[in-house]
């Protein structure tokens, strides 16, 4: 799918403007997407969590420049936003029906027929890795692998439902009001990262609340909706083919849910990552400890990473870190089990 012997530049102006906005109307609603890369290149798409967009879920790993060299080197990314979370988004008409996760899953595949797409590579986390894991249960032929952060598979449990169902009456009332930032916040990250009476908060976590206030509450209670009423997935995972790469932290809530998902998915085309002291999201709160395991997942595609860049100093991870078995080649190109990453908290 790559060529390795071809360099590039990585325009990191282009990436902190967001690339090239487009407004892509389905019969879904409109969605918008950012492309950020050269359109003659594969295809990775990604999807955020709920209430984000791209300009935050994925800004970390964008701005880490290993990681973006990697991915532009390889790809031309498609960041698809949920309806009404772009930047500057209306509030979505009231009388439009609240989409389902099978409709977002569906939605997707519009987004392709419009750019030309015909398989593509897809990074998600949490809600957005399950819509594009039911996407990739859909429309199988479109995918060519799932680079998947704290992803959920299953309904949402008891405790879950009604968790989000007092988060959904609050923005439904309050808006994004603080107790509903609050709520988001440890779903993104880990308690580390948010602070406490005596840690203040980090800078992430201050960036991430401007961006929940530049939200839609309506739109983020549609999405809200969608995710609480999702169907149980994972029965189907073992008939998926593509490859699948499962980053999680320890600390993230998603945590068993990420772990159920690598057992009901057919081992020979998966692996885990677990990395340690980090939440949800991984993208933003640790985008290094990504670097080396995306980089040998891509090896099975023939990707590689440009030769200028040599293993990033500030990674957390070393060859070394990844189990052998891992490295070994077979009829993927790699062989995948679950493995674990140690990050030391060390400065």
């Amino acid at each position: 799918m790559g060529d390795s012997s071809d360099s590039v530049s990585v325009d990191m102006e282009s990436i902190y403007s967001g690339g090239k906005e487009y407004l892509v109307k389905t019969c879904y609603g409109a969605v918008s997407v950012t492309v950020v890369g050269d359109q003659d290149k594969p295809a990775l798409i990604t999807y955020p969590d709920l209430a984000l967009n791209h300009m935050f879920c994925f800004q970390g790993l964008m701005f880490c420049p290993e990681a973006c060299s990697l991915l532009l080197h390889n790809f031309c990314v498609y960041h698809i936003s949920p309806p009404g979370h772009e930047l500057g988004a209306a509030a979505i008409c009231p009388d439009d029906p609240v989409l389902s996760a099978d409709d977002l899953a569906d939605q997707i595949a519009e987004v392709l027929n419009y750019f030309g797409l015909s398989a593509v590579m897809c990074m998600g986390v949490t809600a957005g890795a399950y819509i594009l894991t039911l996407f990739a249960m859909k429309h199988r032929h479109r995918v060519h692998g799932l680079i998947l952060i704290s992803p959920i598979c299953t309904a949402p449990c008891w405790t879950e439902w009604l968790y989000n169902k007092v988060m959904s009456n609050l923005v439904y009332f309050y808006g994004m009001c603080g107790v509903v930032k609050e709520f988001l916040l440890k779903r993104y990250f880990s308690k580390e990262v948010r602070g406490c009476s005596q840690v203040p908060e980090s800078d992430l976590v201050q960036a991430c609340k401007r961006s929940l206030e530049e939200r839609q509450s309506s739109n983020v209670w549609r999405l809200l909706e969608a995710m609480n009423g999702r169907p149980d997935i994972s029965e189907g995972l073992r008939k998926l083919k593509c490859r699948s790469l499962i980053f999680v932290g320890d600390r993230s809530p998603f945590h068993s849910e990420a772990l159920h998902m690598t057992v009901k998915l057919d081992r020979r085309y998966s692996a885990l990552v677990e990395v340690q002291s980090c939440g949800s999201m991984v993208t933003e709160e640790q985008p290094d400890a990504m670097l080396i395991p995306m980089e040998y997942f891509l090896m099975g595609y023939g990707m590689y990473r440009p030769s200028h860049f040599s293993v990033s100093p500030r990674s957390p991870l070393s060859p070394s870190c990844i189990a052998p078995e891992l490295l070994s080649p077979e009829s993927m190109g790699l062989k995948l089990k679950p493995i674990k990453t140690r990050i030391s908290l060390e400065v």
